[in-house]
């Protein structure tokens, strides 16, 4: 999970925001557990929102693809404490403490349970950052084995997450897309996410949409800009990054080229 500005320790993070932060396209290459102390958090998917308040700490499962606001509330920042797990601990922890595969391919988060040990931990973990030389590996993995152990121990269905390594298997493209097309990410990612090399990734896209992957995109995204600023009344300067522009000029001259006038003509209008 990036934190850009947070103190780092090894595979340990902790996240503080004094003022609210929103970020774009959160998708994991590990396994998270986040713990908030104050503030809120919340993900948006393409068809859901969840929110976490003080106290609350949630598994986010690697290779979901979403976005994530930080909260301060009522001028308390936001602060969290999230540990990473690699795959190499992951698989030396359930290599000894056996688990029942997760049936499919994990895709979604699960919140754990408030618990003594769980609160101890991530108590544990705070005075860590009050260090100004990095905190060393060992006690970084030793963190992440008490971590593994205590979740073993009080959330069996959370440890069969972790303790599942399945890769994406190939899933419906079409349904796929049409949920997540307004996430900027390469084409090699959208591939990998739907089970497929980047080459049968665009051989099936040309079958489906009859499209290119890149055209079909930009079409799909700026529809939906549209949307926003005309029945929304959205400014496009709130819109391009949540439909998957990387800056206001170039979705505002690719806007201009579909529709024939530019978003600030729409909004406007």
């Amino acid at each position: 999970m990036d934190y850009p500005g947070a103190a780092s320790k090894g595979s340990v993070f902790l996240s503080c925001k004094k003022d609210a932060h929103y970020s774009r396209e959160v998708i994991l290459s590990q396994h998270a557990l986040v713990h908030i102390f104050s503030g809120v958090m919340e993900i948006s998917y393409s068809n859901s929102a969840l929110t976490f308040h003080p106290g609350d700490t949630v598994l986010i499962p690697r290779n979901q693809l979403g976005r994530m606001a930080k909260l301060p509330i009522d001028n308390t920042p936001f602060k969290s404490v999230s540990v990473l797990f690699p795959e190499e601990l992951l698989r030396k922890f359930y290599a000894v403490h056996p688990v029942v595969a997760w049936p499919e391919y994990v895709t979604k988060h699960r919140a754990i349970a408030s618990h003594p040990l769980l609160e101890s931990l991530f108590n544990s973990l705070l005075p860590y950052f009050d260090m100004h030389e990095e905190l060393p590996a060992d006690i970084a993995a030793v963190k992440i084995q008490e971590a593994l152990t205590v979740i073993y121990n009080i959330d069996k269905p959370a440890s069969r997450v972790l303790g599942s390594f399945q890769e994406p298997g190939k899933i419906d493209l079409a349904d796929y897309m049409d949920q997540h097309f307004m996430y900027n990410l390469p084409l090699e990612k959208f591939a990998y996410l739907t089970g497929r090399s980047l080459t049968t990734f665009k051989k099936d896209f040309k079958t489906i949409f009859n499209a290119s992957p890149g055209r079909w995109l930009t079409s799909k995204r700026l529809e939906l800009a549209h949307y926003q600023i005309a029945v929304k009344k959205k400014k496009p300067s709130d819109v391009y990054l949540n439909t998957g522009f990387e800056n206001l000029s170039h979705f505002s001259f690719a806007f201009k080229k579909q529709f024939g006038y530019n978003p600030i003509q729409l909004q406007g209008s």
